[in-house]
């Protein structure tokens, strides 16, 4: 079954199902006048705001002229004569515009559930309505046949006008909720300057600055962007340098620096230089709309509870007009209180029962967790990921580039060859092996020998998935890499050179061993600094009581070094890439909910094999990035940000799906009669119009508690750079004044 992406009702897909295709997705309605709410929402909200005012200047004077009918005598006297002897033909003649005009959204949705074979809401409304309506038009039109004379028509007035004043709070809650993605899609401007080429009458080339609309860019454009102007698509700086504003795509508040070659994101404003900029990827292709379509799609994602939602929805339409039925039946035969309050206790039951809030329990809450989450930087694929993330209990991450930077250096090189070929050497020929190597560490050698000299590359280079690599160069066979390597290789380590390599990963180093033609020659020590928000990031997991786990192919000291860095205990070195998939489903098989924390390509199985693959996004292609959530601003403390919005949301989702039920369950048999033993069967003339309030009141509820998820603030440690960024002017003339004081001082 599919979901309707206006109302929350789940529609069987069969071929004649209301559907529409929108950017290659297929959607399905309950009804045409959904369709119409979600391709043309500005033009559904103007009409819904005519119907309510019509409604409304239709029932006042319909519920004034019914107070005869519903008050004591006297009161009833205080109306004219002649009004109260018409009263019923005028409020026919008001309420069968406001029944039939007003109220024809109800019986279009309706129809479209008899062709569709399914129930949907407006099946409730519409039933419970014409009900009240007809009953009332034929007392009105031929009196002599019943024994009350009393009309309901206020009845179906109010309650098609609760209704409608009820969807009308339901829509712009909903937009107060939409507010992350109508944020996102504001960042970016309206128009472009591009720099297009012609020639001037002397056939001289030139480049003239154009300005265009955003969506006539295409790739390979030139564009020209200003100093406090917005970039307007994802690009390459091709000319100039500037500092760039991401916060509104990252989340993050410090401004970052680029250069010529640099990748700018789109919607991020530049704030100081003048920039040329190659476009790289436009329309949908953009950083910002792949943000979009995520938050988007995470929003209208069915999260694992729904599942038994959808069941009860299947058969909640249809087990309501039958409990409706049986009610007023029960007391017409039983409680003997006639037909005319045996059908309000009918029609109260089935407008209580209208599962407007059960529709929309779990997206409203779902919009309002993601659009969160954007806000900070961190992108949840679909709602299921929001549920996942509020029962992990075990988090791995794996360690370079995730706690650390990702960019080891080389810090020691030591030459043990036979012949002295010297340090300089020794690093040259080994970073011609690593030549075109993609690892970390075989790009920190490649750096590091580049500083002195150019870089020739090998011809033939072989790299083995986790221990490093074979390389041919002027007839030299040239291996670098672990112990493992040597050893299949037949590569014995002397005692002192593997004393040397207990050394030097007891400091927290990595050593790589070198050999040229079969011949240990030398050792190279690498060191990759530990990221700042690392240490962080472990201690607020920790403090929630999730166990943490360190994942990496380094050796076990060099790990443990790192591990007790950062107060992780759970170490697993020394493994493989292919190894990483094994670990995972290790940790699974001890009934734990795990979280796996990579940097989204390399470590891509072990995140597709985990409960929940989070990745350590580089915000520059968002799609590609494997995972259920991508952290776009790589800091590592939005682990634990986005595990505490997973439990949020699914907490709003709860109380949502409790206000739901409560509403729509819990008031059922008070509309079928409960208090008539206390309050007479008069309350039965009340009780329609009372369950339509208490129907729009559940879905301004469920809506207006999601919106509470707006208030969420992680609450995380500073970084150094971050905490002398929140200095403000009276901190700094405070330190100035203190300085001073101190100075003369010393002086007295």
């Amino acid at each position: 079954m599919a979901k309707d992406p206006v109302c929350g009702m789940y529609v069987e897909e069969k071929p004649d199902s209301v559907r529409y295709i929108m950017n290659g997705k297929e959607y399905f309605f309950c009804s045409t006048q959904c369709l119409n709410e979600f391709r043309e929402p500005e033009k559904e909200l103007k009409k819904l705001r005519i119907q309510v005012a019509v409604s409304i200047v239709l029932t006042i004077p319909i519920i004034f002229l019914s107070l005869p009918h519903m008050l004591p005598t006297q009161f009833g006297h205080l109306l004219p004569m002649d009004l109260m002897h018409n009263s019923s033909y005028i409020m026919f003649v008001l309420a069968t515009p406001l029944q039939f005009w007003v109220g024809w959204r109800f019986y279009k949705g309706f129809w479209d559930g008899i062709k569709a074979k399914a129930s949907n809401m407006d099946t409730l409304i519409a039933i419970g309505t014409s009900a009240a309506y007809l009953y009332s038009a034929a007392v009105t039109i031929a009196p002599e046949l019943f024994p009350f004379k009393s009309v309901y028509f206020e009845t179906a007035a109010v309650i098609i006008t609760l209704i409608l004043i009820g969807k009308l709070l339901e829509t712009r809650t909903k937009e107060k909720a939409s507010d992350a993605v109508r944020k996102l899609l504001d960042l970016q401007p309206r128009k472009a300057k591009v720099l297009r080429t012609t020639r001037n009458p002397f056939g001289q080339i030139l480049e003239v600055e154009t300005e265009i609309p955003i969506e006539e860019i295409k790739e390979q454009d030139l564009l020209i962007v200003r100093p406090g102007e917005s970039i307007p698509t994802d690009g390459i700086i091709i000319e100039g340098a500037s500092t760039l504003d991401e916060s509104a795509i990252t989340g993050e508040s410090i401004p970052v620096d680029k250069s010529k070659a640099d990748e700018v994101i789109g919607a991020t404003i530049n704030r100081t230089g003048l920039l040329k900029i190659k476009a790289s990827k436009v329309g949908r292709d953009t950083v910002l709309s792949q943000i979009i379509k995520l938050v988007e799609e995470a929003r209208t994602g069915k999260a694992q509870m729904q599942r038994m939602v959808d069941q009860v929805a299947k058969y909640f339409v249809p087990a309501i007009v039958i409990t409706a039925i049986g009610v007023g039946l029960g007391w017409y035969f039983v409680g003997n209180i006639g037909f005319t309050y045996s059908l309000l206790a009918f029609v109260s039951v089935i407008i209580i029962a209208c599962p407007c809030a059960l529709g929309i329990a779990t997206p409203a809450a779902l919009m309002m967790g993601s659009g969160k989450a954007a806000e900070h930087g961190i992108l949840f694929k679909g709602g299921e990921y929001l549920e996942i993330a509020s029962k992990v209990q075990t988090i791995v991450f794996d360690k370079t580039g995730t706690l650390t930077e990702g960019r080891p250096s080389v810090t020691d090189i030591y030459d043990i060859s036979e012949s002295g070929i010297g340090e300089k050497e020794l690093l040259r020929l080994a970073a011609i092996a690593e030549a075109g190597s993609e690892h970390p560490l075989g790009q920190a050698i490649v750096r590091k020998a580049k500083e002195d000299n150019m870089i020739p590359n090998p011809e033939i280079s072989e790299a083995i998935s986790g221990k490093g690599l074979r390389a041919v160069y002027e007839g030299h066979v040239i291996l670098v890499g672990t112990r493992m390597l040597m050893i299949d290789n037949k590569i014995a380590t002397p005692e002192n050179v593997e004393s040397k390599l207990k050394e030097l990963e007891t400091m927290g180093k990595t050593a790589v061993l070198v050999t040229i033609d079969s011949k240990l020659s030398g050792i190279l020590a690498l060191a990759d600094t530990i990221k700042e928000t690392a240490k962080k990031a472990i201690d607020a997991l920790k403090s929630k009581g999730k166990e943490v786990t360190m994942l990496t192919g380094d050796n076990e000291r060099t790990a443990k070094y790192i591990a007790a860095e950062l107060g992780i205990e759970r170490v697993i070195a020394q493994v493989l890439p292919q190894q990483k998939v094994e670990v995972i489903s290790k940790l699974q098989s001890e009934t734990r909910v795990v979280a796996m924390v990579g940097d989204g390509i390399n470590d891509a199985p072990a995140l597709a094999r985990a409960d929940l693959g989070i990745a350590i996004g580089s915000g520059t292609d968002v799609a590609k990035e494997t995972g259920g959530i991508i952290l776009i601003k790589g800091d590592v403390r939005d682990v634990a940000i986005a595990l505490e919005l997973g439990c949020k949301t699914v907490s709003k989702i709860k109380q949502n799906l409790f206000w739901a039920f409560a509403y729509n369950t819990g008031l059922i048999p008070i509309a079928a009669g409960a208090f008539v033993p206390l309050l007479g069967v008069e309350i039965f003339g009340w009780l329609p119009m009372l369950a339509a309030v208490a129907m729009a009141m559940s879905s301004v509820t469920v809506v207006g508690n999601s919106i509470l998820l707006g208030r969420f603030k992680p609450k995380l440690p500073l970084t150094k750079a971050e905490l002398q960024k929140t200095r403000t002017q009276e901190d700094i003339d405070k330190e100035e004044i203190t300085d001073e004081l101190v100075s003369k001082s010393s002086f007295s």
